[in-house]
């Protein structure tokens, strides 16, 4: 009875990391390993002896920080992460502020079929991108295009999406049908979380529905603002898809266009997997150094705001 009791104590406290355990190891397998190992290939190259023939020949050999040297001197991995930064200044304010639009035109009382709404807009949402840019690809063709066919019998203008300037809005619409809709839900929950005596409180204080949305909504909503913004920042940095996806289509998608498709370029088109691992590192610390910038700042503005 005694002995039962003693080791009781510790199987509770010791529950928790049970069940985190199975978690622990899919993220130590899939995520953490590759990861060490990736870093750990960024040092290291091929070291090519004599014609490079025999089996002796080509052997791996610490490379310090060589990669690296290479891929800051690299012009087209610069140029693909100016291309990618002019891609998130056209993407990430008109999704969220879509997002936003959306999240409080819906919170509103007098919206009409509110439930179908809101699943019309979070359906792209559960497209692939790839599925996406295929479907958007194909509506920027002029020959396969209805609404080409229809500018044409309209007589007006058209364009050709897919070939220089316009090749950012092509881009930057798909990511937005796609993600504006993930962006709404997590604005509108914390809309809906805020309760309903704060409205009604500057109701009689005779504030309008748009003071309301401005002075109470947006300030509530700060937090899923910035939640979203730092996913939309990710999600930019890491864009892949919608340019691969539409490379076939169009000569102006090259193949490093993005600084991930440069990834991918050298590590299987190159055979360069020493100098891809070496660029990968790079941009995951620069997506964590501007990601850990904005949410320190974040959390700075916000004490400042408590303070007041």
């Amino acid at each position: 009875m005694s002995s039962s009791a003693s080791r009781r104590p510790y199987g509770v406290k010791g529950a928790p990391y049970g069940f985190l355990l199975p978690a622990a190891l899919l993220f130590a397998l899939f995520f953490a390993l590759p990861i060490g190992y990736a870093v750990w290939l960024s040092f290291r190259k091929v070291h090519v002896s004599g014609l490079g023939l025999g089996s002796g020949a080509r052997r791996e050999v610490w490379a310090g920080f060589e990669n690296y040297t290479g891929a800051f001197r690299d012009s087209e991995l610069l140029h693909g992460a100016l291309r990618v930064l002019g891609y998130g200044c056209v993407v990430v304010p008109v999704m969220l502020g879509l997002a936003l639009l959306f999240a409080l035109m819906l919170d509103t009382d007098r919206v009409r079929l509110a439930p179908f709404t809101r699943l019309a807009i979070f359906l792209p949402y559960a497209v692939p991108g790839v599925v996406a840019a295929l479907l958007w690809g194909f509506l920027y063709l002029p020959d396969v295009s209805p609404f080409y066919f229809v500018l044409g019998k309209l007589g007006l203008p058209q364009p050709d999406l897919l070939d220089g300037g316009p090749l950012y809005l092509a881009l930057s619409n798909i990511a937005v049908w796609g993600g504006t809709g993930f962006n709404m839900i997590v604005i509108y929950t914390s809309l809906r979380a805020v309760p309903a005596e704060v409205y009604e409180a500057a109701r009689l204080d005779g504030a309008t529905p748009l003071q309301i949305a401005l002075r109470i909504k947006i300030p509530m909503v700060a937090p899923s603002l910035v939640l979203t913004f730092f996913f939309s920042i990710i999600a930019t940095l890491q864009v892949f898809n919608e340019p691969t996806t539409l490379k076939p289509l169009t000569n102006s998608v090259n193949t490093t266009w993005s600084p991930l498709m440069k990834v991918y370029q050298d590590a299987f088109g190159r055979g360069d997997i020493y100098a891809a691992a070496a660029e990968a590192t790079l941009i995951a610390l620069v997506t964590l150094a501007l990601s850990f910038g904005f949410l320190r700042a974040a959390n700075r503005r916000n004490r400042q705001e408590e303070a007041r």
